[in-house]
């Protein structure tokens, strides 16, 4: 990293993870020097890896949906790593970068939600568009071509719903990044546990497509590469799309700042 180069960070802080991104103030959104993920129980090293980086940003985005705890421990963070930079937490506003939020009451959609639409379409601009987040929960949101946020559904995700089917049979499925995908029909009880989350999550995904008259879906979050591969339509694998969101967030603001 150049001596003196101005950097904006944006921080997504979810449900299990806290992840961040370090770009060049005013690079394109998703083009980042460095990037990275920590889960809560090891945000008392946050410091020590941005000191470690030398990470020092001179404006600091952050959507923080994992509640005060682990808010207190990124505010500690940027107290030692960027005393001097704008913080803001993102919030869900009547409309920002593009996306006018058509919920009843604008702020009580979640902040990654709002997020990842704005990022959603930075990627692609003027088209309906469904959104879908697989971490801890999976949001499903429709975007239309006008930029209209027009609602969503939530239900547990891949590795919630699971373990709660799971829990009083000891079949526990393993989910991660490389876990084998399951015949539809499985023929052991564990097996049929995974097949019967991933098509319903796959089934919520390919529902919500079909009531946004087929529109584009993008996938992200942490279960994509499991639920991606058993839709039913296409989709466009993004990862870390609220980060992007965020970034073209804090560019559209700097946009508006110098019209």
């Amino acid at each position: 990293m150049s001596a003196g180069a101005a950097t904006w960070l944006v921080v997504d802080a979810g449900n299990t993870r806290v992840k961040w991104a370090l770009a060049d103030a005013g690079a394109p959104a998703g083009q980042w020097r460095l990037h990275g993920a920590m889960a809560h129980g090891m945000l008392d090293t946050l410091a020590g890896e941005w000191q470690a980086a030398g990470i020092g940003p001179v404006r600091v985005l952050v959507a923080n949906v994992a509640g005060g705890g682990v808010r207190a421990a990124i505010e500690g963070a940027l107290r030692i790593c960027a005393p001097q930079a704008a913080v803001e937490w993102f919030a869900s506003v009547p409309w920002r970068a593009g996306i006018l939020n058509g919920y009843a009451n604008p702020a009580q959609l979640g902040c990654d939600r709002f997020a990842a639409a704005i990022g959603a379409r930075a990627l692609a601009p003027r088209q309906d568009l469904v959104i879908a987040n697989c971490g801890t929960a999976t949001t499903i949101d429709a975007v239309t071509a006008d930029g209209t946020f027009i609602g969503g559904m939530i239900l547990p995700g891949l590795r919630l719903m699971s373990g709660a089917l799971a829990r009083n049979t000891a079949q526990l499925p393993q989910i991660d990044a490389g876990t084998a995908l399951p015949p539809t029909f499985a023929g052991n009880t564990h097996d049929a546990i995974l097949s019967g989350c991933l098509a319903a999550q796959a089934g919520a995904i390919e529902r919500a497509i079909a009531a946004h008259g087929g529109a584009p879906c993008i996938i992200s979050g942490g279960a994509a590469p499991l639920i991606a591969p058993v839709l039913n339509a296409p989709a466009r694998h993004v990862d870390n799309i609220v980060m992007l969101g965020l970034h073209a967030a804090l560019l559209a603001g700097e946009m508006d700042e110098t019209c």
